[in-house]
């Protein structure tokens, strides 16, 4: 996700010149009133409301699996299944998943504000944009802003509160201007935002040159009263489906203290999802994964702490 970013992007986004990062010697989990050395992670679920598959995938790694948290993409068909069950099942945490994107070839979908309001974010079909660097290209700020309150809205309208929000395709970190709406929104409306601002072991293992870029990062969004994560993996990596538990189990031990999100995508695809998008085995190997048994007595061995948005944002409430 934050591969997409680039240095300057993230250097006007702060609107402050870099001079080192923040103190590594305490982590955003002591900040949120975990003991030092603590090791906390969210296996999030991505892409809950895409496609009933992606909605049974996330309800099962949930509730049989060591996945704490989701996130639903409100402009997708299959939102009011996944959003009655988030209703049903108040303990379970779901988020927004801040969708400014169609990606797949054959089964897309559109703005919630509708074309006419945010004509720059479709393209030709009537969609969203297939990739997040076409969204840049085209849209403006006022339209993702626009868009990100009409999902927001639709989401409270269902009767449904997110627990946090984050972004489909990395696409709000693609613009200095995309990444102040995004987390003024999260700020003006009390909702945790997704942003790696700490350590980010994993994350600068993928992208080295947002090492000095991390840390104020973290520090703005902390300041405006909402939680920030030590560090993020995107699950990107691995060699295909059969290595994914290997992944997992070698984030697992070599996790650093502090708040970590690892991100999955799991999914049940049935014999229709394969007219969606190839990448049903790999959805499919972190769903397994999830409920895998070596998984789960790995995170005990390990000392891991499993949370949720849910409790960051809690925690938050009784920080300093």
């Amino acid at each position: 996700m934050m591969t997409r970013i680039g240095v300057v992007v993230m250097v006007l986004a702060l609107g402050a010149a870099i001079s080192g990062r923040a103190d590594d010697a305490v982590t955003y989990a002591e900040k949120l009133g975990w003991p030092k050395g603590a090791r906390v992670v969210i296996f999030h679920v991505d892409d809950a409301g895409m496609h009933h598959d992606a909605n049974m995938g996330a309800i099962e790694a949930m509730e049989k699996g060591v996945a704490t948290s989701a996130s639903i993409m409100f402009p997708c068909p299959w939102v009011p299944e996944i959003v009655a069950y988030a209703k049903a099942n108040p303990d379970k945490d779901f988020g927004m998943h801040c969708t400014l994107t169609s990606e797949w070839k054959s089964y897309r979908w559109g703005p919630v504000a509708g074309k006419p309001a945010v004509p720059g974010l479709v393209d030709e079909e009537g969609c969203l944009w297939h990739s997040a660097e076409e969204t840049a290209q085209h849209a403006t700020a006022d339209e993702v802003e626009r868009e990100l309150r009409a999902q927001l809205d639709r989401a409270m309208t269902m009767g449904f509160t997110p627990t946090h929000l984050d972004t489909h395709m990395g696409t709000v970190y693609q613009t200095p201007e995309f990444l102040e709406r995004y987390i003024k929104l999260g700020a003006e409306k009390g909702i945790p935002v997704m942003v790696p601002g700490g350590h980010c072991y994993f994350l600068l293992k993928e992208e080295p040159r947002f090492a000095e870029l991390v840390g104020p990062l973290g520090e703005k969004v902390w300041s405006l009263g909402l939680p920030v994560l030590d560090d993020l993996h995107t699950g990107y990596g691995s060699k295909g489906p059969e290595d994914k538990k290997r992944q997992i189990l070698e984030f697992l031990r070599e996790c650093k203290p502090g708040v970590t999100q690892f991100i999955v995508h799991c999914t049940r695809p049935s014999d229709n999802f394969a007219h969606v998008t190839g990448s049903g085995p790999t959805r499919l190997a972190e769903l397994e994964a999830m409920l895998d048994p070596e998984v789960r007595a790995t995170i005990e061995r390990e000392g891991i702490i499993l949370t949720t948005w849910r409790e960051l944002k809690q925690r938050r409430g009784q920080a300093k």
